[in-house]
């Protein structure tokens, strides 16, 4: 085990995620024999989330095919799964979490996995039928609630959004809209070339697309959503609306903390937060040497690798967490992998395929600099090219 005579005696990590738990693995991995003790929100043990928009949603998974481990792995951890009580305060200085059912934990060291909270549109509280898309139960509570539906509108075109509206488009009789501000799924992610590939493939299985539209409100009727207003003026009528507006992170209970919060726990590049304290996944928000800047990645890749870098930081291994980012979504038939951070204006050329074939890589450039590699069902030729990005600092 590396730095074994620096090793804590006892870790807290708050938050059962895919970080969290990754960060326990690892710290058991390299031979951590200290106190550990995970804490987690929710009354599940640690699950997957991607599958919820995709297998879960559709009927093709249950809830325990998204556990990321089964009991008995999770036993050998030698940990203590606190689960079904949210942290609700954080003294930095001496490492002290507070809970909601009133504990009080103690730890030498505390890493923060707290992950997102979904954004809710501004206003009143959501009538029936209206959905966030972030835990377990919120998935299995869609999934009930579109066996009866006859009409969805998914309200985002980001990657969450299209994978509702891809997935609810497949798995049922159902009128499935998108609605979103850019002008075709997930191009503020994928830039409008291959953007605008999606959005055809989108409307080949009946998604109605609605790009370019702001939504202001919603329209009920005793207590239960009818539909989605735009500012236009036009409604979109509903049985059942998701919203896939985007998250933030979950940082309201590290108020006071003494932590400083600006779009997530702000981090060094060796992903510390305060002496003793580390932060991994969708919540942290950290100095990337490569870039030369903070960052905050919300995808499961980041995730995992991240928490390998805060285990073994916690074990005085610190090496700067410097990752090239990559992400990846399926949708219908096809799957996008990611990597690198492209923007809407970079310049696209196809590396290897043909988009018409949607079987391509897409190489992403800003003048003479590669920022992104994409593959169109092609993921193990995107991977091979990735080692073409260059990290550029921000201008």
């Amino acid at each position: 085990m590396s730095g074994a005579a620096s090793a804590p005696a006892s870790v807290l990590i708050v938050g059962a995620s895919a970080a969290g738990l990754a960060t326990a693995e690892a710290l058991r991995r390299r031979g951590y024999p200290g106190a550990l003790t995970v804490l987690g929100a929710e009354p599940h043990p640690p699950y997957d989330r991607p599958p919820l928009s995709k297998q879960l949603l559709a009927g093709h998974w249950d809830a325990a095919r998204t556990r990321l481990r089964a009991p008995a792995a999770l036993a050998a951890l030698s940990a203590d799964f606190l689960l079904g009580d949210p942290a609700v305060a954080l003294d930095a200085a001496d490492r002290t979490v507070h809970t909601a059912a009133g504990r009080t934990l103690r730890a030498d060291r505390v890493v923060i996995a707290t992950g997102l909270r979904p954004r809710a549109l501004p206003g009143r509280p959501r009538p029936a039928g209206v959905h966030p898309l972030r835990t377990l139960d919120d998935a299995l509570a869609l999934r009930a609630a579109l066996r009866p539906a006859t009409r969805l509108v998914v309200v985002g075109d980001g990657v969450l959004g299209s994978e509702v509206a891809a997935t609810a488009a497949t798995a049922g009789d159902l009128d499935v809209t998108l609605v979103g501000p850019r002008p075709a799924p997930m191009a503020g992610q994928l830039g409008p070339v291959v953007a605008a590939e999606l959005a055809a493939l989108h409307t080949e299985h009946g998604v109605r697309l609605r790009p370019g539209s702001a939504v202001v409100g919603l329209t009920e009727a005793d207590g239960r959503v009818t539909g989605v207003r735009l500012a236009t003026g036009a409604v979109l009528p509903a049985d059942v609306v998701v919203l896939a507006i985007g998250a933030e992170p979950n940082t309201a209970w590290l108020a006071g903390s003494g932590l400083r919060i600006a779009d997530g726990v702000v981090c060094d590049a060796h992903c510390r937060a305060a002496d003793g304290v580390y932060a991994a996944g969708d919540v942290a928000r950290w100095h990337h040497l490569g870039f030369d800047r903070l960052v905050r990645w919300e995808n499961r890749a980041n995730a995992t690798e991240q928490a390998l870098a805060v285990a073994g930081a916690l074990l005085g291994d610190e090496r700067p967490y410097r990752p090239v980012p990559s992400t990846w979504t399926d949708q219908f038939d096809a799957r996008l992998q990611l990597h690198g951070l492209p923007a809407a204006g970079d310049t696209v050329t196809i590396a290897e395929g043909a988009i018409a074939e949607r079987r391509f890589v897409a190489v992403y450039r800003r003048g003479d600099t590669v920022t992104g590699v994409l593959g169109w069902n092609m993921p193990k030729q995107a991977r091979l090219l990735r080692h073409h990005l260059t990290p550029t600092p921000a201008s």
